[in-house]
């Protein structure tokens, strides 16, 4: 069976759900287009996933996907925690803010009852996870709904235990890509390969469809994938400066600079390795730190620091998620790039 034929859609193309830079509009232009619009939920509550559930309805009849996290939530360390503060007590101090007063950064929440509510309320096409699977209850839940059910790999063993578990197609998500690695058998990011070698390594070992994702720009790259054996691709930073996408000015700066270019694994900001442009505070504190918490422990210490700082026009503390290729970043409709992507299929 086909990706299409699996998913109810026309083109093999699916947009990567990209929290924080994106809301129900560029899902339903990528699914109007023929391929698989994606909304990030991993960062709204039941209401707020309601409300674009309603409009992902008002403004597609085509299928769309919905996006979860699958992480354990973490056990809070205090001596971890108070280390972590002090590591940017000097770039409070700089940029004027108490280190005392800090206002929680956006919750990170794991699928949950409360979500597996809505998803079955919902009944989408589609509902794909990262960081693993949620507990075998709450998959059921969400595959009695008829849903199709994708998960990230990134390594061989990932797509065996996600194939196992009885998804219908793995995402082969290579080190190119930009935003957080699905990694979840290991935290050795040693372990992270290319999507090029990643992808014929897993359509060898499972069964069910692969998709690939990272490094994927345009056209050529979306048939040299498919020529490796995969069914389709994920892509997602070619996406973010499309008007539908709600990238923030100063990230689409970054994505048109030329610091572009170099990206890096970093787990500063939320305590989980995943990709960005490099900025001030990658290239001071080192893109991977030992002393971050456990996902998404990290956040709160730096979003009051990249609050103040966007406010004065300076990324010094942002998240400036990107993959390695940042040659796809249009500035033209998500459909048109979506149809642009299949040309060559």
């Amino acid at each position: 069976m086909s990706l299409q034929t699996l998913l109810g859609i026309e083109l093999p193309i699916i947009q990567a759900p990209l929290a924080g830079v994106q809301d129900s509009a560029l899902a339903i232009a990528v699914s109007n287009a023929g391929g698989l619009g994606s909304l990030p939920c991993a960062m709204l509550d039941a209401a707020a996933l309601r409300k674009q559930v309603e409009l992902l309805r008002a403004g597609t009849s085509r299928p769309f996907n919905l996006n979860f996290f699958s992480h354990t939530p973490p056990v809070p360390d205090e001596d971890k925690a108070r280390a972590w503060r002090a590591l940017f007590a000097d770039y409070y101090a700089e940029i004027g803010l108490d280190p005392v007063a800090q206002p929680a950064g956006a919750a990170r929440l794991p699928f949950d009852e409360e979500m597996a509510a809505v998803v079955c309320e919902a009944r989408p096409a589609v509902v794909s996870f990262h960081f693993g699977l949620p507990a075998p209850a709450l998959l059921e839940r969400v595959r009695a709904t008829g849903a199709r059910i994708l998960a990230s790999a990134t390594t061989v063993d990932e797509a065996r235990w996600l194939e196992a578990q009885g998804v219908d197609a793995v995402i082969a998500q290579g080190v190119e890509a930009g935003g957080h690695r699905g990694m979840f058998l290991s935290e050795d990011i040693a372990t992270q390969v290319g999507t090029f070698a990643l992808v014929p390594q897993v359509v060898r070992a499972v069964r069910v469809p692969v998709i690939a994702a990272g490094g994927i720009a345009d056209a050529q790259g979306v048939r040299a994938a498919l020529d490796l054996g995969a069914a389709g691709v994920q892509v997602g930073t070619a996406y973010m400066l499309c008007p539908e996408a709600t990238t923030s000015a100063l990230h689409r700066a970054a994505l048109k600079s030329e610091s572009a270019r170099v990206t890096a694994l970093t787990n500063l900001f939320t305590g989980r390795p995943a990709r960005g442009i490099v900025n001030r505070l990658l290239r001071e504190l080192g893109p991977m730190n030992a002393l971050a918490p456990q996902f998404p422990l990290a956040a709160p210490v730096v979003a009051p620091l990249r609050a103040k700082a966007e406010s004065l026009g300076r990324d010094d503390f942002s998240p400036l998620w990107a993959g390695q290729n940042v040659s796809g970043c249009r500035e033209i409709g998500a459909g048109e790039l979506t149809l642009a992507l299949a040309r060559l299929v």
